[in-house]
């Protein structure tokens, strides 16, 4: 080829650029303007996210119908922010909120997108409107578990919610989103998360969950949504989340998933989903939530690599981990204390990824100052991402913490100490004073 030729950039290279320069304006921004304007730059607009949050679960506008189906979703996004932000819905609000959800309650288990989306047999025709979900019923018992309370809390039927997930189990081991539905990693993590908070994880539900998910990891050592598939961040905190709240994470080969997860963070100080992708917001969390998790898992990771430089294969370790976090009895006890256990887990590993650059990329590039969060600049500010920018940022402002009682010193939080967001429980992503009471209410329930 003649060197004179100019090889012009692909379309993903040209975004790339695009969203680099829209970025860097911004921090060259934050270096010129005047101290007080800094300021303004610098702080969580927590008040302003609150309105935008609250305004959002009381009411939302028409274009919101083609969520008709994620109702509890909705739910989730609004009242895990307002919580993380360290407030709460009124009296009246959270009243209406439990109702709602208890609508969106199959009588025969689960939770579906909304009121008259669950199963309903018409006279002796096997006839169904919509039908309970996997991810709804994962969204409306967080819901429910961030509103916490008696009453919320109560109104949970677990019996129904096991006989669910029992009915969305397939005989290779992963679970199914929903009747006659698409079985990946994420209906693993929703499945197994609902069922192990709820304190109703046992073998049945665990059957084979481990095989799956090691299916599910990839060459480049994070994990696809099903065997075959592309590595993904969504799907690898869902991957690895499952397999620690089973007690089998020693079967995942660690090193490889770190090999991977450290080049997600780009020059724009944000995380990426998959390699070769834009930067977004959301991945704060998803990202961000398994380098959180990674942390605790230190001792399995040490062994592994000792392994592999002995010459062996990583994940040929006879330990199931010796501690009481992914180990314990035969039988349902087994699992009752795992993710209680794992936050007594010490963080000896310093975080693996840059904190403050994340913190950075949140504050400046997907805040938004009249309220709400964004995937990156040029973006509308959504619920979604307005959630998973505050857990991601919450995850980074902990990051530098030995244990989850420790609040983090000044200097690990980007900007005034105001802009600490309340810890949350990395396996479940709810807030960890919620998290607690679900525990003790399941645990004597």
């Amino acid at each position: 080829m003649d060197q004179s030729e100019t090889i012009s950039p692909t379309v993903t290279q040209r975004d790339q650029w695009m969203v680099e320069s829209q970025v860097f304006m911004i921090y060259e921004l934050l270096g010129s303007v005047p101290r007080s304007a800094q300021s303004v730059m610098l702080e969580l607009q927590r008040d302003n996210h609150i309105e935008f949050l609250t305004k959002g679960l009381k009411q939302l506008g028409p274009s919101f119908c083609v969520l008709d189906a994620n109702r509890p979703w909705l739910c989730y996004w609004i009242l895990h922010s307002i919580a993380l932000l360290g407030d709460s819905v009124d009296a009246e609000l959270e009243n209406n909120t439990i109702d709602f959800l208890s609508r969106c309650q199959d009588p025969n288990g689960g939770y579906a997108g909304g009121p008259g989306q669950a199963s309903n047999e018409v006279v002796s025709t096997v006839w169904k409107d919509e039908m309970p979900h996997l991810a709804t019923t994962y969204a409306a018992i967080n819901s429910l578990i961030t509103l916490g309370g008696h009453g919320s809390l109560s109104s949970i039927n677990r019996g129904k919610v096991y006989a669910f997930l029992r009915q969305m189990k397939d005989p290779s081991g992963a679970f199914s989103m929903h009747d006659g539905g698409e079985m990946d990693v994420r209906a693993c993590y929703t499945a197994i998360s609902v069922a192990s908070v709820l304190n109703i994880l046992d073998d049945d539900l665990v059957k084979d969950v481990g095989n799956y998910i090691v299916s599910c990891q990839t060459y480049e050592g994070g994990f696809s949504g099903e065997p075959g598939s592309e590595a993904h961040g969504g799907y690898t905190f869902c991957g690895l989340a499952t397999m620690v709240l089973i007690g089998e994470v020693n079967r995942l080969d660690l090193t490889s998933l770190i090999d991977w997860m450290v080049f997600r963070q780009g020059v724009e100080c944000g995380f990426q989903g998959r390699t070769n992708k834009l930067v977004d917001g959301c991945y704060s969390f998803w990202q961000g939530g398994v380098f959180a998790l990674i942390q605790k898992l230190h001792s399995i990771i040490d062994e592994q690599l000792m392994l592999s430089n002995a010459g062996g294969s990583a994940t040929e370790s006879p330990q199931t981990a010796s501690t009481s976090s992914h180990s314990g009895q035969r039988g349902s006890a087994k699992f009752s204390n795992i993710g209680f256990n794992f936050l007594k887990e010490p963080a000896e590993m310093e975080p693996l990824f840059h904190s403050m650059a994340l913190q950075q990329y949140i504050i400046l590039c997907s805040q938004l100052q009249e309220g709400g969060f964004r995937d990156k600049p040029g973006k509308q500010r959504d619920y979604y991402h307005t959630c998973y920018c505050l857990s991601g940022l919450s995850v980074a402002q902990y990051s530098y913490s030995k244990d989850a009682d420790s609040p983090p010193l000044p200097k690990a939080v980007f900007g005034p100490y105001s802009n600490l967001l309340q810890p949350i429980h990395p396996l479940y992503n709810v807030i960890l004073d919620r998290y607690h009471e679900a525990h003790k209410f399941f645990s004597t329930s």
